[in-house]
């Protein structure tokens, strides 16, 4: 029995191993990406000389189009997202009207959405899964994607949980998408790596909120309890950004299901905003909390480098990675 606990071990150090490396790649490549263009985001301001970017005509709000290409953009095969005429990157700026140019943003981010929706869907064969189960068509409610294997796949299984704010399903930053590429603003690089790696995978939406799943939390705790704490899996890891730490915690905490601390092995977090004291964490769970997770923060320092922790007590925050 030993000898087989201390297989077991080593085989979910070792699953964690490849999971930090995935999630530690995301927190470096959004930092440094943050940092760099923290002062151009949106915009791109000093990129290119207005005199190369010709102003589109401005349209009413209730013109914007339904389409990327109605915008004038395309993602291509870099997935960078361009102008469909120049091959330019977004240009935030189509008015004088300040306001008028954040309606086209946000406008323009819906359709972005919906195009990781479709992504999710025919490039990796996610499933769409309606919340509340079982809940009338004409009623209202949300969705969860999952790979085919989710509920059967007897190993390991995958939990991915955005932000808060316009983010849905799939996307851990609509900026990162808009201005630099799918590949850093999506799940899309974890969803690929899961599955080679063989684990099920379920992409939660905390904030496509309904009448009954009314905050992340809600929506969190329903998916435990309603899907993965059914699903076969022996091993669960969770990877979550920002307010999904919250909502991670907050599962952890108030769950109630006794079998989530012997089935879930590791945890990633990217500048998670928890807080053990505000979530009134016991003990014995901060202790567990502190051996199979770690947070990646914003830092000068080398990536991985240890940081001090602010509070009182915590789980280990790493270094995302020294801006270059």
């Amino acid at each position: 029995m030993i000898v087989f606990n201390v297989l077991v071990s080593s085989m979910l150090f070792s699953l964690m191993a490849v999971l930090f490396m995935t999630f530690r790649t995301f927190a470096l490549r959004c930092h440094r990406y943050l940092h760099a263009h923290s002062s151009k985001l949106h915009t791109l301001e000093g990129s290119h000389s207005e005199e190369k970017r010709p102003k589109l005509e401005k349209m009413s709000e209730s013109e914007f189009p339904d389409t990327l290409e109605g915008f004038g953009y395309e993602f291509n095969d870099q997935g960078q997202l361009r102008n469909i005429k120049t091959g330019e990157p977004f240009e935030f700026k189509v008015s004088d009207d300040k306001s008028f140019n954040q309606k086209h943003y946000e406008a323009l981010g819906e359709l972005i959405t919906n195009h990781v929706y479709k992504l999710l869907e025919t490039q990796e064969g996610l499933k769409r899964m309606f919340i509340p189960l079982n809940s009338p068509e004409n009623e209202p409610r949300t969705f969860v994607f999952h790979t085919e294997d989710a509920l059967t796949n007897q190993d390991k299984l995958l939990l991915l949980i955005h932000g808060s704010g316009v983010v849905r399903a799939g996307q851990w930053a609509r900026r990162l998408i808009i201005n630099d590429c799918l590949d850093s603003g999506t799940q899309l690089p974890f969803i690929k790596r899961a599955k080679a790696d063989g684990y099920g995978v379920i992409v939660l939406n905390t904030n496509d909120k309904t009448k009954t799943l009314d905050s992340p939390e809600a929506h969190t705790e329903y998916v435990w309890n309603k899907i993965v704490k059914k699903a076969q899996a022996k091993h669960v890891a969770i990877i979550a950004h920002s307010y999904g730490g919250k909502c991670t915690m907050d599962l952890i905490v108030n769950s109630g299901d006794k079998t989530l601390k012997q089935r879930v092995f590791a945890i990633a977090l990217t500048d998670s905003v928890h807080s053990f004291d505000h979530q009134n964490t016991p003990k014995s769970t901060i202790a567990w909390l502190q051996k199979v997770c770690r947070n990646w923060i914003g830092s000068t320092e080398p990536l991985d480098t240890e940081i001090k922790c602010v509070r009182s007590v915590d789980v280990p925050r790493v270094s995302a990675g020294e801006y270059s």
